[in-house]
């Protein structure tokens, strides 16, 4: 599944001068009582801001469900709302399957490397992997191989393109050998290919905050949403090439 999500520039909207009156001095009265945000928070786009073009890839995690994450509550969304606040407008292609790893097929049949050459494009200014605990079990030597396999896709397609790799998160402190052997495989093969690598286990996303994690143990909330936009927009935007 590709979802392309852009945001537009900001256009001015023409008032009459008494609607004009009315709107400035109920501006005034918010000012008078609301506390207001650092100017350095909210530096909205223009017409003149450079649009991204960025693809992400992931499973039911970044797709969201009915435990969490649906529609504009997923932590693309949230995560490109961020970044438009601060000036970064950014279009998507989400490719991201439920039950989908690198080796493991999703729920319709896909695995990383084909969800890889559905989103990503030649112009793309940054190509985002995320996952996947699905693929435990799996022999490390075939992992290492599947895994490669679809970052390459990136390099192939959008051979300018930084890419951004986040293993495998797990909700408490104690995650176990299957899945860190994923995220050791996989960081050796983000290393193959010059990507950075994020560790969710070490950076302990999730570890302490039952709140973000479903009933199931395994789904994040809306809040669980909220939380992933709030570590990796600034992981983004960190690795999107600086224009002028």
């Amino acid at each position: 599944m590709v979802r392309r999500v852009a945001y537009p520039d900001i256009m001015e909207v023409g008032v009459s001068r008494v609607a004009a009156l009315v709107v400035a001095l109920g501006l005034l009265l918010i000012v008078g009582c609301t506390p207001q945000p650092e100017a350095s928070e909210y530096q909205l786009s223009t017409r003149d801001t450079p649009m991204y073009r960025i693809a992400v890839v992931g499973d039911s995690y970044t797709t969201g469900g009915d435990l969490g994450g649906l529609g504009n509550k997923g932590w693309t969304t949230i995560a490109w709302r961020q970044l438009a606040r601060q000036g970064v407008q950014v279009t998507a292609d989400v490719a991201a399957e439920g039950g989908a790893g690198y080796v493991i097929p999703g729920n319709r049949g896909s695995i990383f490397e084909g969800l890889a050459n559905n989103a990503i494009r030649p112009d793309d200014a940054l190509v985002v992997y995320y996952g996947s605990r699905n693929d435990q079990g799996i022999d490390p030597a075939a992992f290492f191989g599947a895994a490669l396999g679809a970052l390459n896709v990136a390099r192939r397609v959008a051979p300018s393109a930084p890419l951004l790799v986040i293993g495998p998160p797990w909700p408490t402190a104690d995650a176990p050998p299957s899945v860190t052997m994923i995220r050791d495989v996989l960081a050796a093969d983000a290393q193959t290919v010059g990507a950075m690598f994020i560790d969710p286990i070490a950076e302990r996303w999730f570890v302490g905050r039952p709140d973000l994690i479903a009933k199931d143990g395994v789904h994040p909330t809306d809040a669980g949403h909220a939380y992933m936009a709030d570590k990796i927009a600034p992981l983004i935007a960190s690795q999107l090439p600086k224009r002028s």
